[in-house]
């Protein structure tokens, strides 16, 4: 069991690393500049990255393909569409967590003798603290799933998670493009 875990983290380690090659790649062949201007589909660009900017797999590349997008369009137009497809690759992400792993998660509190854990998950300073912490991932450039998982082991219903996924990730590309315009 020890040998899959580690297997599993060194594979996830390497598509880590191999997602910040490929940002530096698609950043210095200039690939997106010739997509974008050859067929102007800065929106559908927005909405594709923004889907990727939500997984640790994929956060680095589609940083680097909405900085690009951001730099010809406007902020807001990329922001909105961008946090579009954010909503739909967080929404993907939050119903697994909710209906598999922070079921099995509160379920193997319950059932064993944590009693300091379970004392923890259900304490109400925690179902306070979660939720606000994982929005506020959310609302960050780092990947989404960590918020997603506090989400999720809080109980948010999925109307509110629609809701603060949205203006989460458009607050947060509105905040990206606002600071590469100011630097680029």
């Amino acid at each position: 069991m020890v040998r899959k875990e580690s297997d599993a983290l060194g594979r996830d380690i390497g598509t880590i690393v191999l997602s910040v090659f490929v940002a530096i790649f698609i950043t210095e062949s200039g690939i997106i500049n010739h997509v974008l201007a050859s067929t102007e589909s800065h929106i559908i660009g927005s909405f594709i990255a923004g889907i990727f900017f939500t997984s640790i797999f994929t956060t680095v590349p589609a940083i680097v393909v909405l900085v690009e997008i951001v730099e010809m369009n406007s902020i807001f137009i990329v922001a909105l569409f961008g946090a579009i497809g954010a909503l739909l690759g967080d929404f993907v992400i939050f119903r697994f967590v909710r209906d598999t792993l922070a079921e099995n998660l509160m379920k193997f509190i319950k059932e064993g003798h944590h009693t300091k854990l379970h004392a923890l998950f259900y304490s109400r300073a925690y179902k306070r603290f979660l939720p606000l912490v994982g929005a506020l991932i959310i609302a960050s450039p780092l990947p989404d799933e960590l918020g997603l998982v506090m989400l999720g082991a809080a109980g948010v219903k999925t109307k509110y998670f629609l809701i603060l996924s949205f203006a989460l990730n458009f607050a947060g590309l509105v905040a990206l493009g606002l600071i590469t315009k100011a630097v680029l």
